[in-house]
This record gives structure tokens, C-alpha cells and sequence, in this order.
């Protein structure tokens, strides 16, 4: 259970410093991202959720064999 927890932890610290780049990095880039995320339509942010999810999962299933 404590591998569990302690891969889960990696995995989220992994997330939050990826999300955490672009912004430290390039903030006007970022802003105009988030404004064309906001007006876009919910199919399209769905499209997009389901898409990283899948390329997530695959790279996950990549290396964990």
C-alpha cells in the first residue's frame, strides 16, 4: 500500500511540475493559451481531455513493461 501511495505522490509532484513549466517560463504564452482554451467550444476541451488521457495512459503502459 505504501508503494501505491508513494508512486501516486510521484506521479501528481511529476503533473505539477510539468503544469508548473510554461507558465514560469513563457507567462504572456501561457495567458493567450488559457484564453483560447476558455473560448473554446466543449467538444473541443473534451477531444483534447480524452486525447491526453489516452497518450498519458499509453506512455504509462510503455513504461511500466
Amino acid at each position: 500500500m505504501q508503494e501505491l501511495l508513494q508512486s501516486l505522490l510521484v506521479g501528481v509532484s511529476l503533473l505539477l511540475i510539468a503544469e508548473g513549466v510554461l507558465p514560469f517560463l513563457a507567462p504572456n504564452v501561457w495567458r493567450e493559451i488559457m484564453v483560447k482554451a476558455i473560448a473554446s467550444s466543449d467538444l473541443n476541451l473534451r477531444i483534447l481531455g480524452a486525447v491526453s488521457m489516452f497518450l498519458g495512459l499509453m506512455l504509462l503502459l510503455l513504461t511500466r513493461s
